[in-house]
C-alpha cells in the first residue's frame, strides 16, 4: 500500500493536465505514492493522453461532468493510502514540494490538512488561504484581493508578509490540499452539493469542527495556472460559483441565505433566473 494518493480531477484541460503530470513524473516524490486522474467526461482526449503517456497512473472515467467535489471523492475512494493530496490539473509541482508538504503534516499530528503557498505564472503569491467565508469575511477577502492585485503598497506588504508566514488558518485552497485519510473519512469526504467552488472551505470547516487544525506551509511552493477550466465556459463557471455560494450560506449561515438570494436576484446574478 502506498503512503500517498495524488488525486487530480480533469475537465477539458488536456495540455495543463499533461504539464501537471509531467512535473510529477519528472521529479517524483520520495514518498511512496499513486497518481489518480478522474476525468469528468472531457471532450479533448484527456483520458486517452493519460493512459498513453502516463500508464502508471490510475485513470478513471467519471462518465459525466460530476463536478469537482464528487470527482475527487471518486478518486479518494479508489485508493487506500494514509494521505491524500487533492491537486488541480492546472498546477506545476516543483521537485520536493509534495515531500515537503507531507513532512510538515507528519510533524504536526494536531493538523488534518496542509496547503502550500500557491503562486501564479509570474511567481506572484495567490491569496490561497483565508478566514471562514461569511458576509464580512468575503467582503474583506475580495477587497484585499483587489487591492493586492493592483499593487497597493500597504495591502501588498501585509499580504506578502502573511503569505510568507507558517500559520494555522480556517481554509487552504483545494488546488493543492493534503489531508489525512482518517480525517477526510471522518467528515464524509467532500460535500458533493458543491459542484465547483467553496468545497475546500467547507471541507476545512468540517475538519476544524472535529478539533483538528489546518496548516498553511509557505516553505512549500506550487505554481497554479489559475482559471484554465473556467476560461472554457465563464458563464457556466460563474453560475457554478453562485450556486456553491448559496449552498455554503444555507449550510453555514442560514440567517444570511435569504439576504444573499435577494442580493443576487437584484444584481441579476441568481443562477437559473
Amino acid at each position: 500500500m502506498t503512503d500517498l494518493a495524488i488525486v487530480i480531477v480533469s475537465y477539458n484541460t488536456r495540455a495543463d493536465l499533461e504539464r501537471t503530470l509531467d512535473s510529477i513524473s519528472s521529479a517524483p516524490p520520495k514518498t511512496p505514492h499513486q497518481v489518480v486522474v478522474v476525468d469528468n467526461a472531457s471532450s479533448d482526449s484527456s483520458l486517452e493522453m493519460v493512459r498513453e503517456r502516463f500508464p502508471e497512473a490510475l485513470a478513471i472515467a467519471a462518465g459525466a461532468n460530476l463536478g469537482f467535489a464528487r470527482a475527487n471523492n471518486i478518486g479518494i475512494r479508489a485508493t487506500a493510502s494514509g494521505l491524500v493530496l487533492l491537486l488541480n490539473s492546472d498546477t506545476i509541482v516543483p521537485a520536493g514540494a509534495i515531500d515537503g508538504l507531507v513532512s510538515d503534516l507528519r510533524a504536526h499530528p494536531e493538523a488534518a490538512v496542509a496547503g502550500p503557498r500557491l503562486v501564479d505564472a509570474q511567481g506572484r503569491p495567490e491569496l490561497s488561504i483565508g478566514r471562514m467565508p461569511g458576509p464580512l469575511n468575503e467582503l474583506r477577502q475580495k477587497l484585499t484581493g483587489t487591492l493586492y492585485l493592483r499593487g497597493w503598497g500597504p495591502v501588498r506588504r501585509r499580504v506578502e508578509r502573511s503569505l510568507s508566514t507558517p500559520q494555522e488558518v480556517d481554509w487552504v485552497s483545494g488546488a493543492c490540499l493534503l489531508v489525512r485519510r482518517e480525517d477526510a473519512e471522518a467528515v464524509g469526504l467532500l460535500d458533493e452539493r458543491y459542484f465547483l467552488y467553496t468545497e475546500d472551505a467547507d471541507f476545512c470547516a468540517a475538519v476544524r469542527r472535529r478539533g483538528r487544525r489546518v496548516r498553511f506551509v509557505p516553505s512549500v511552493e506550487v505554481r497554479h495556472l489559475r482559471g484554465r477550466s473556467r476560461s472554457h465556459d465563464p458563464s457556466a463557471a460563474n453560475g457554478a460559483y453562485r450556486r456553491s455560494q448559496m449552498a455554503f450560506y444555507a449550510k453555514h449561515h442560514p440567517a444570511w441565505h435569504s439576504v444573499l438570494r435577494w442580493y443576487l436576484r437584484v444584481r441579476g446574478r441568481l443562477p437559473g433566473e
